[in-house]
C-alpha cells in the first residue's frame, strides 16, 4: 500500500471512528473457525443453572444470571450465552444447538489455537505498537497502522465469518471500531446467521486498566501481549 493511501484510511478511521478492510483472512481460513465452533457447540455442555438468556439490558441480565456471576467471572473462561426462547420451562433446549447462541466467551483467544493463532497474527499485529498492545478479549491489516492517542486506546475488531447482507465488507473482511465509538448490535431477527469473531486489543504502555470495567484480568490468565 502506498504511503498516500495510507495516510486517507488512518485519517477516516480517527474522523469517522471505525474503518472496514477486506481481506484479512481468506474464505478457507474463516470456513475454519465455523468449523471449530460447530464443534465447540456441539460438545457443549451447559450446567443447569446457566441455562439463562444473553440480554444486553443490564438489569435483566443481573437477575436471569444470578447477579451476573456467570458473565462477570467469564474473562478467562469459555462459556455460552443464550437467545431468548431457546430453552423450555425444564431448561432444555427448543431449538438446535447451532441456532441457540447469542454469543461464546470470552477467552477464544486464549484456549483455542486456531483463534488464538488469528488474534496474534501478523496481519493484526501490524496495526499497533510492538510490545504495546494486549488483548483483552474474545468472543473469533497489513501495512496499517493504527496506533491512537487518545483517553482510550482500543480497537474492536469484527472479522466477519459469513456472508450477510447486514454487514459491511466481504467474508473475510474486519471492521475496526474505536474505542471511544458507542456501538450495539440490534437483535438479528432474520433467518440467516451473523457469524463473527471480535476482539478488543488495547494499548498497554502507560494505560492504567480501570478496575471499575467489568472485565479484569486474572491469574490464571493475564491480558496477554498481542505480540506473542
Amino acid at each position: 500500500i502506498d504511503v498516500c493511501t495510507h495516510n486517507v484510511v488512518v485519517v477516516q478511521y480517527r474522523d469517522e471512528g471505525y474503518l472496514v478492510l477486506d481481506g484479512l483472512l481468506s474464505p478457507e481460513e474463516c470456513d475454519a473457525l465455523r468449523d471449530r465452533m460447530s464443534e465447540i457447540t456441539e460438545q457443549m455442555d451447559v450446567p443447569e443453572h446457566c441455562r439463562t438468556q444473553f440480554s444486553t439490558d443490564h438489569d435483566e441480565q443481573l437477575k436471569k444470571q444470578g447477579n451476573a456471576d456467570y458473565f462477570i467471572t467469564s474473562g478467562d473462561k469459555i462459556r455460552f450465552f443464550f437467545e431468548k426462547g431457546v430453552f423450555d420451562d425444564k431448561g432444555e433446549f427448543i431449538v438446535p444447538k447451532e441456532h441457540s447462541l447469542n454469543k461464546i466467551g470470552h477467552a477464544l483467544h486464549a484456549y483455542e489455537p486456531l483463534f488464538k493463532a488469528v488474534t496474534h497474527s501478523p496481519k493484526v499485529q501490524v496495526m499497533t505498537e510492538p510490545s504495546s498492545a494486549k488483548v483483552c478479549e474474545s468472543l473469533g491489516l497489513a501495512n496499517f497502522l493504527l496506533k491512537e492517542q487518545g483517553s482510550m486506546k482500543c480497537i474492536y475488531i469484527y472479522i466477519i465469518m459469513v456472508f450477510s447482507i447486514t454487514f459491511f465488507g466481504t467474508v473475510g473482511g474486519a471492521v475496526l471500531i474505536h474505542g471511544e465509538v458507542v456501538h450495539r448490535s440490534a437483535a438479528n431477527t432474520s433467518d440467516a446467521s451473523r457469524h463473527v469473531y471480535t476482539f478488543h486489543i488495547m494499548e498497554s504502555q502507560n494505560t492504567i486498566w480501570s478496575p471499575e470495567n467489568w472485565l479484569q484480568p486474572t491469574e490464571e490468565l493475564p491480558f496477554p501481549s498481542l505480540y506473542t
